[in-house]
């Protein structure tokens, strides 16, 4: 038995007569669609522990755990790389992170693709709100010592906070 996967389609392939129809038929024994990775992103959390537990396996250190501010960043971003990228960052964070929780901070996303920028742009937009509305409540709602968590000015929290229409509830 072959297992196999394409990008582009396959049967659009054999319509534009790029790709043989005879072999199309022999991989297609059975036909298995996996969603990406960005329409199913309640799997994000297990996937991602899969790899941590496979990781500290692998290398005989104590397992990480995403803690709420990293799986809320994991699932904001909309994943052009799938499940393969997934496992990158959730690795890169693993061997950066200190400590036994990854937090949202220890999370880098490859940026370089252009065609993410306006995707990526939403997503660090709620992804700073949630870090906003976080330090918010973590404090009190004490504005400067919810500045200073988040290292950033007074003014510009004060600006973020109109931005975002955030409200002490």
């Amino acid at each position: 038995r072959v297992i196999c996967t394409a990008e582009p389609e396959l049967l659009k392939m054999v319509t534009e007569k790029t790709f043989r129809p005879n072999l199309f038929f022999i991989l297609r024994q059975s036909d298995i669609a996996v969603p990406p990775l960005k329409e199913t992103t309640e799997d994000i959390p297990v996937i991602a522990d899969f790899f941590l537990k496979r990781y500290a396996a692998q290398t005989g250190k104590q397992r990480k755990h995403l803690d709420a501010s990293a799986i809320k960043a994991l699932k904001l971003y909309p994943w052009p790389g799938n499940v393969r990228e997934l496992k990158d960052i959730v690795l890169f964070a693993d061997f950066h992170a200190k400590g036994d929780t990854i937090t949202a901070a220890n999370i880098s996303f490859n940026l370089s693709d252009a065609s993410l920028i306006e995707d990526l742009h939403m997503s660090q937009q709620a992804l700073e709100k949630y870090k906003i509305e976080d330090a918010l409540t973590r404090t009190g709602w004490i504005k400067s010592q919810a500045a200073k968590l988040l290292k950033i000015s007074r003014t510009t929290l004060d600006y973020k906070i109109k931005q975002y229409g955030l409200s002490q509830s």
